[in-house]
Parts: structure tokens; C-alpha cells; sequence
């Protein structure tokens, strides 16, 4: 089966491709003889009925300083392909909004991955407020009050943005730390919505455990450790990627998820998991990919086009 498909992601030149989930899906589709066009969300249009992206066909190598060749920029009727990749990275805000609207327009009869409904629905700290039971204490909240009567009651605490991504703007904020509300006021100015509050899990100092899933199973595992100086586990602060076995726990909390995440028509979905407690549901652009291959786990770009193929040989 050959497709033709159209890929929606931040600009092409500044991504990293020796970590870049999206390149190796990239890679995967173009190994498969299928058709690549590339576009950014700024390129997106809705003319009348028809929905549009300025654009070029695309090319990929897996070269470091070569790795994309693109051909001359043209106009493409998105309903006229067979897949659209939504691969913009958040920030998650009213522009990435309005994509999934516009892209709302053309699913199912192109297949968006993922839905861009569930997408606009389920960004990673909300979606995830939907199994508290997975969690560990949490609270959503931009009253000063609120949060110091957590800390009071859980000692160690995480502050993070609802809508960030990446680790950025997250805090740990220990017993006896004199900036809590310094914190709190830096929050409410910077951001309109709540913030996230949580207890700090001495767990994640052997590592968050990224699980990537397709279609609701199971495709493969990393750890990311943080540095010795950081809270934070995310690779690009510092975290190092290690190898990892699924615990009963992990495996209990995919299950948990599987049959929502089939539901929404969330293909492809990173969790994130320290020690028994899940913290986020990853939905807009999962990364891991890459990393899981490199330990010897799955071949996951392939796997993700096995469950496309098949989602639109069945339409």
C-alpha cells in the first residue's frame, strides 16, 4: 500500500535528528515507498470547504547536516491525501488550537494522527487528571492558599505549568524553601490558567520511565535519569537515557489506559511513569522512538505505519 501523506511539524532545519521521533517516522514512511509532503502550521489554510497547505514534497536522509531535501513549494488540498502526521511540538496554546479545528475538517476521510479532536482535548496534564487513581497527590489551582496547604500536607512539592512541555518552567520546591511565594506569584503572572502542584516522587531519581504506546499496546520503554544537579528528567535539561524493564505496575497502568486512548483515536501516546505513579499522557508530538531503538527495543516508526496501514486500508 502505498499512501500519500502529509506532515504537519515545526520547521524541518532546526530538529535534531538523532532523537527526533518524527524524522524516524519520517524515515520509516519513505522506506515503505510512501508519498512524504512537508508543511508547517503556519502554512495552514481553510479556503471555503477545502483545506490547504503551502508546502513542498520531502525527501529524507538519515545524515546529520543533510538530512532533509525538499522539492518546489506548492498548494495542497489536505482532503485530497490519505494520512496527515500532526507533529507540531506544543506549546499548547490557542494556535495549536485552531490546528486541530481546521484539521478536525478533513478526519476521518484523511486519516489525522492523532485525532485532532482528542488531540485539542486531551493536552498531557489534563487528560491525565482523568485517572487519579494512576497519580500521585495532585492539584490544579492559581490559589496561593491551596498550595501552601499542600505543601503543608506533602512537604516536598513539584510546580509546573499546565500547558508546558519539554520540563520547562518546572519547579521543585522542598520543607523550609523560602520562594514558594515568590513561585506562586511569578505563575500567576505568567500564566492566565492554573498551574500544576504535585508531590514530589524521590522515585524519579532512578528515573522517569517514558512508555510509548501505539493504539493502546505496549511498543516499547526508556528511562530518562536526571543530572545529579537537576529535578528534571527530560534529556535536553540533562537526563540520560537508560534501558528499562516494565514492572507490573507500568504494564497495570497501560492497561488502565488502553481502552480511552483506543477510544479517542490516540495512535500514538508517550506516558510518562515515576516509580508506581503515572504523571503525563503525551499526545500532541510523543517522542522516545529513537532512544528505545538504540537500547535494542522495538522497531516503533514501523509499528506505527503496521497500525496506520491498517486504520486506512480499513476506511
Amino acid at each position: 500500500m502505498s499512501l500519500r501523506i502529509a506532515c504537519q511539524m515545526d520547521p524541518i532545519d532546526r530538529i535534531d535528528i538523532r532523537g527526533d521521533s518524527t524524522f524516524a517516522l519520517l524515515l520509516e514512511a519513505q522506506r515503505r515507498g510512501h508519498e512524504l509532503f512537508y508543511y508547517t502550521p503556519y502554512d495552514l489554510a481553510l479556503n471555503g470547504r477545502y483545506l490547504i497547505a503551502r508546502g513542498s514534497p520531502l525527501k529524507v536522509e538519515d545524515r546529520i547536516g543533510h538530512h532533509y531535501h525538499l522539492g518546489e513549494r506548492r498548494i495542497e488540498d489536505l482532503g485530497e491525501w490519505d494520512v496527515v502526521m500532526l507533529r507540531q511540538d506544543p506549546p499548547f496554546d490557542m494556535a495549536y488550537i485552531t490546528t486541530t479545528h481546521l484539521l478536525e475538517r478533513i478526519h476521518p476521510s484523511t486519516l489525522v494522527v492523532n485525532d485532532p479532536a482528542h488531540v485539542r482535548n486531551a493536552p498531557e496534564k489534563v487528560f491525565v487528571l482523568d485517572f487519579p487513581e494512576l497519580m500521585p497527590p495532585t492539584l490544579v489551582t492559581r490559589n496561593p492558599e491551596d498550595v501552601k496547604a499542600f505543601r503543608t500536607e506533602f512537604k516536598d512539592i513539584i510546580l509546573k505549568p499546565l500547558y508546558g512541555n519539554g520540563g520547562s518552567g518546572v519547579f521543585r520546591v522542598q520543607p523550609g524553601d523560602t520562594n514558594l511565594n515568590a513561585l506562586i506569584e511569578l505563575f500567576q503572572t505568567v500564566f492566565r490558567e492554573p498551574f500544576m502542584v504535585q508531590q514530589y516522587r524521590p522515585e524519579v531519581r532512578s528515573g522517569d520511565k517514558r512508555i510509548v504506546l501505539i493504539d493502546g499496546e505496549v511498543a516499547g520503554a526508556i528511562n530518562r535519569v536526571p543530572a545529579a544537579d537537576e529535578s528534571r528528567s527530560n534529556m535536553h535539561v540533562g537526563g540520560t537515557a537508560t534501558s528499562t524493564e516494565l514492572t507490573d505496575r507500568d504494564l497495570e497502568i497501560c492497561a488502565t489506559l488502553a481502552p480511552e486512548l483506543k477510544r479517542r483515536g490516540l495512535l500514538f501516546t508517550g506516558i510518562d511513569v515515576i516509580g508506581p505513579y503515572l504523571t503525563e499522557i503525551n499526545v500532541t508530538s510523543p517522542t522516545g522512538i529513537r532512544q528505545v531503538k538504540a537500547f535494542g527495543g522495538p522497531d516503533i516508526a514501523a509499528l506505527y505505519w503496521d497500525a496506520v496501514e491498517r486504520k486506512v486500508g480499513k476506511s
